[in-house]
């Protein structure tokens, strides 16, 4: 006969189980790295995310430290050497650090404020620039964001090639890598590049709203630019929004404690939550590694581009 002390004893020693569990991998991991690469200065990239790096700690019950990465390659070699336990990729970064054998897997990505879960890639021109399409800016300069990038080169030059230009540093006058979606936008704003790639979900929430939000693009008078100081004269597909991913190889009791803290977040801490994206995500949506299979087919598209110039 089943009694209710055999049911509270079982489940009592479920709960000692589960404990144990938790305490056995704090033990091996007292402190956890969350990488970032960043889309603004670095500055900007501590004050967004400490609170939500706050909220982790204390709902994981150890010390998470943010590592603010110089670039995606940083995050993919330091995935790679297991320093960086949990990390904030985009699409094709996590495409190639799958592609080069790094143990690493997806398991959220970002709830844009519509219910959707892409953005796109998109050239940007200032608006009044006589561009009213790519056709017209050949041998002008062109500004991109990062070798890994998804939407500041990977799909930009995607989508080049689509519309009958396989090589953009053949095409273009100058094809600069700025460093950062920020960097990339400046260099426009500034007349460095004439177009700019970037990521952009709607006119509300793109690192162009967010840096017309703080007041970092200026006229040349020092004047405030607005956001009809800017126009776009491509579009890509929709892109899914980059994973978050944490190293296959921790323990499944942290890998599920990791997931569930970011799944409770905007309930949880909806301060820490929505300073992260400015108020302009709902959540997170739970996601798994092959959900970016069709990046990894762009990557090897990307690649093969490459080895053709080369050769």
């Amino acid at each position: 006969m089943i009694t209710r002390r055999i049911i509270l004893a079982g489940a009592a020693a479920l709960a000692f189980t589960g404990s144990a569990a938790a305490e056995d991998w704090k033990a091996k991991y007292p402190e956890l790295t969350f990488a970032v690469v960043p889309a603004e200065n670095a500055s900007g990239v501590t004050e967004r995310w400490a609170p939500f790096i706050s909220y982790l700690s204390k709902e994981l019950g150890v010390k998470v430290t943010l590592r603010i990465a110089n670039d995606y390659a940083a995050v993919i070699e330091g995935q790679r050497a297991g320093n960086i336990q949990i990390a904030s990729y985009g699409s094709a970064s996590f495409a190639r650090a799958r592609l080069t054998g790094v143990k690493t897997d997806a398991f959220a990505n970002d709830i844009n404020a519509d219910g959707s879960t892409g953005y796109y890639s998109v050239f940007f021109v200032k608006a009044n620039s006589p561009a009213k399409s790519i056709d017209d800016l050949k041998g002008k300069n062109l500004g991109l964001v990062d070798p890994n990038s998804t939407s500041g080169n990977n799909v930009p030059r995607f989508e080049l090639d689509k519309i009958g230009i396989p090589d953009a540093d053949a095409y273009f006058g100058k094809v600069v890598f700025t460093g950062s979606h920020e960097n990339a936008m400046l260099a426009l704003a500034q007349g460095t590049v004439d177009v700019a790639a970037n990521q952009w979900t709607n006119d509300d929430d793109s690192t162009l709203a967010q840096m017309l939000t703080k007041g970092m693009l200026k006229n040349a008078d020092g004047s405030a630019m607005k956001k009809d100081d800017f126009r776009i004269i491509h579009k890509s597909a929709p892109i899914i929004n980059g994973p978050y991913a944490y190293n296959s190889e921790l323990p499944e009791d942290l890998k599920a404690a990791i997931a569930k803290a970011f799944f409770d977040a905007p309930a949880k801490d909806k301060v820490a939550f929505e300073r992260l994206s400015d108020g302009q995500k709902k959540g997170f949506n739970s996601a798994t590694t092959k959900d970016w299979d069709g990046t990894i087919a762009l990557i090897k598209f990307v690649d093969n581009l490459r080895k053709k110039k080369a050769s």
